[in-house]
């Protein structure tokens, strides 16, 4: 909940803050603190703060997750993959929120959305020992109907919706996926579901998934990162949350 959505009602924006720690592991600094980025987006408007420790480490480390969550002032969404080392950390630190994610070493960033309907079993488990510590727990998933189906079945609350396929698309494709997302929204809600979505969003595109009422949360962290060297990183985080509200007041 932020100034721009007092009643934390509209949309929620997630900053992810994982593009920060990219560009300090960059050159082996200690800056950009990606701790530092997360409190200035809290006092900028962000919802959350959202971050992926990944397998390899290749940029939020174990110390960034231990360091921040004492210090929020509003909630983590950390991001884990269907791991036991994963889920065991997270049931240490105990963020507000752990979203599953699939995750690959050769990937430049995630790529589609956790198979719930392949690895049932294995996110079932993962999903029942975070929520034995009380955390709540959130599905990376594409906008399919039988993934959706699944996700409500192994006991996860929440989906997020990958947005990548819309965001990378043009015209007339980029139209058929917008209607995809809207699809999924539609499932996730006659499930159950709080629905949240994310991936490749930026200022430009962000507008028509923001409009889609039944969205609670968009996670958005590269194209924040990006715009934040010209405009500044509490500017940019400002900038988002104003575009998705405004969006949202607009399509009512």
């Amino acid at each position: 909940m932020s100034f721009l959505s007092p009643s934390g009602t509209i949309i929620d924006l997630g900053v992810n803050i994982d593009h920060v720690a990219t560009l300090r592991n960059a050159r082996g600094t200690v800056y950009p603190d990606p701790i530092r980025a997360a409190l200035l987006a809290e006092q900028a408007g962000a919802d959350c703060i959202t971050l992926h420790l990944r397998e390899d480490r290749r940029h939020i480390k174990d110390a960034d997750v231990i360091a921040l969550a004492p210090q929020l002032v509003t909630r983590m969404n950390l991001e884990a993959a269907v791991t036991q080392e994963m889920i065991d950390f997270a049931c240490r630190i105990k963020p507000a929120d752990v979203c599953l994610v699939p995750e690959k070493r050769t990937e430049i960033t995630t790529e589609g959305g956790l198979d719930v309907v392949r690895f049932h079993k294995e996110v079932e488990a993962a999903v029942k020992q975070l929520q034995g510590e009380g955390i709540r727990v959130s599905l990376f998933i594409d906008a399919d109907e039988e993934q959706i189906k699944a996700a409500a079945a192994v006991g996860a609350p929440v989906i997020e919706l990958h947005t990548g396929a819309y965001a990378d698309a043009e015209g007339e494709a980029q139209a058929r996926e917008l209607q995809r997302v809207r699809d999924g929204v539609r499932w996730g809600v006659q499930n159950g579901l709080k629905v949240n979505a994310g991936h490749g969003l930026h200022y430009t595109n962000v507008q028509a998934i923001a409009a889609i009422p039944e969205i609670a949360e968009l996670n958005i962290g590269h194209a924040i990162v990006a715009h934040s060297i010209f405009a500044g990183w509490e500017n940019a985080v400002r900038e988002m949350k104003a575009i998705m509200v405004s969006t949202r007041l607009g399509a009512k």
